[in-house]
């Protein structure tokens, strides 16, 4: 069942790429406004963008020799689990970002480039743009909340007016990548303590806020929002949301 939203309360239902930096510098430069107001956090991959950005990346980096089978296999299991509402996906990315292990991090961030311009940067949903000049026109701040990496969430902030994303960062030395991520993974439950850390310093309550996602692995974030919403919801988001009288949204047009 398709909740419709009033005029009042809720956005429309349609409905220059930032700079490669080094790792301490994307922290800085993809969470950068001051909370002040209510802020919408958006999920990426099959939210915003109509395809899952990291399914794009394992078949591209396999076909160009740097994943094994195995690994591509691995990835293509976890990543089929996860579409189907599962929730256990730690593992796959803990597994993901270990393949990266002793690359340069200059290397790796030109390769995100590239990816961002030949396979996702024109993937963006139609009516995505709508809900995002909703909340502009509010005043209302707009981030990311996903477990794509810093370097591939820094290229959407400029192109969609986002005031900073909230996202995994890879840990480096010496100008390379460990294999290991440099925070806690902005997942699951780790997505509700970025919002609450993000929150934490201002007047700005998660039941003031905003959260759109297609995963049900984004229950805990969207159980304390005010204002929860499933876009094109996995199976067990869209029944949860069903059961709990969340509004489904239809950002195709």
């Amino acid at each position: 069942m398709t909740i419709k939203m009033s005029k009042d309360d809720a956005p429309l239902d349609s409905a220059k790429p930032s700079e490669l930096l080094g790792s301490a510098e994307l922290l800085e430069s993809v969470v950068t406004a001051p909370i002040t107001s209510p802020v919408a956090f958006f999920d990426l991959d099959l939210t915003l963008l109509e395809v899952n950005s990291a399914s794009l990346w394992v078949k591209r980096e396999f076909k160009r020799g740097r994943l094994s089978i195995w690994h591509l296999m691995r990835a293509t299991y976890w990543l089929g689990v996860y579409h189907l509402g599962g929730t256990s996906l730690e593992a796959a990315l803990l597994s993901g970002i270990s393949t990266l292990k002793d690359q340069a991090v200059d290397e790796f961030n030109e390769r995100v480039r590239i990816f961002y311009e030949e396979e996702v940067s024109h993937r963006v949903r139609g009516g995505a743009y709508d809900v995002l000049e909703w909340h502009r026109s509010r005043g209302h701040l707009c981030y990311l909340m996903t477990n794509a990496s810093a370097q591939l969430s820094s290229h959407f902030i400029e192109p969609l007016s986002l005031d900073g994303a909230l996202c995994n960062h890879f840990e480096e030395a010496n100008g390379l990548l460990t294999g290991r991520p440099a925070q806690r993974l902005c997942f699951g439950e780790g997505k509700l303590i970025s919002a609450r850390q993000l929150l934490k310093t201002s007047n700005i309550s998660l039941d003031d806020c905003y959260f759109y996602t297609d995963s049900f692995s984004d229950l805990p974030l969207l159980e304390e929002v005010g204002h929860p919403y499933a876009v094109h919801p996995d199976r067990k988001l869209r029944q949860h949301a069903h059961d709990r009288q969340w509004s489904i949204l239809n950002w195709d047009k």
